[in-house]
């Protein structure tokens, strides 16, 4: 039996964190990530599609979210800023299949980033925070853009294996009950 309109709305409310999260990471603003998914959840119910649990849903609704994203970046940025398409879609894997609290793998990120040597934190920056493609980033820090991404994909690797080995520290601190529950708890918005 397909989803009801309020039960589809109630799922997709409880995951808005994440696809808005999601959106912003491509379009890096966040009234326009908070319009996008307001796009998915009114497509949601308004388009003729039926979900017949809420895992398709979540699925389709992450989709969604990544197609309004770039068609909004087509129509209203002239290069793309952030994240490529294929770390959303590590960092969209790792949601779908190890939800963890919200704060505790970001406060985890913040800790591995701050063991990072200076010159690999500049790189990061550069490439993120400032929005620069890996061509202006080879440039900047004198290195061929093969180089750069190597060390990116290094970095990225070690920053997950770093940031996972953290929190399961912290889920194994938890009673056996408490590290289930916190495992698979997605904040609320």
């Amino acid at each position: 039996m397909p989803l009801d309109h309020e039960t589809i709305l109630k799922h997709l409310f409880e995951a808005r964190q994440r696809l808005s999260g999601v959106a912003w990471l491509m379009v890096r603003d966040a009234q326009a990530a908070e319009d996008l998914f307001q796009n998915v959840a009114l497509k949601s119910v308004t388009k003729n599609v039926s979900f017949e649990h809420e895992g398709a849903l979540l699925s389709w609704a992450m989709v969604s979210i990544k197609r309004e994203a770039i068609d909004w970046l087509r129509k209203r940025k002239p290069e793309t800023l952030g994240l490529e398409p294929e770390v959303l879609d590590l960092i969209s894997d790792e949601w779908s299949t190890h939800p963890q609290p919200e704060g505790q793998r970001m406060e985890a990120l913040r800790e591995c980033l701050a063991s990072v040597p200076e010159k690999s934190r500049q790189l990061l920056h550069l490439r993120y925070f400032d929005g620069h493609s890996c061509d202006e980033v080879a440039q900047r820090v004198g290195a061929s853009v093969d180089a750069v991404y190597q060390r990116l994909s290094r970095l990225h690797r070690q920053l997950k294996q770093c940031v996972d080995q953290k929190v399961d520290a912290a889920l194994a601190a938890f009673p056996a009950s408490d590290a289930a529950k916190a495992a698979t708890t997605f904040p609320t918005p």
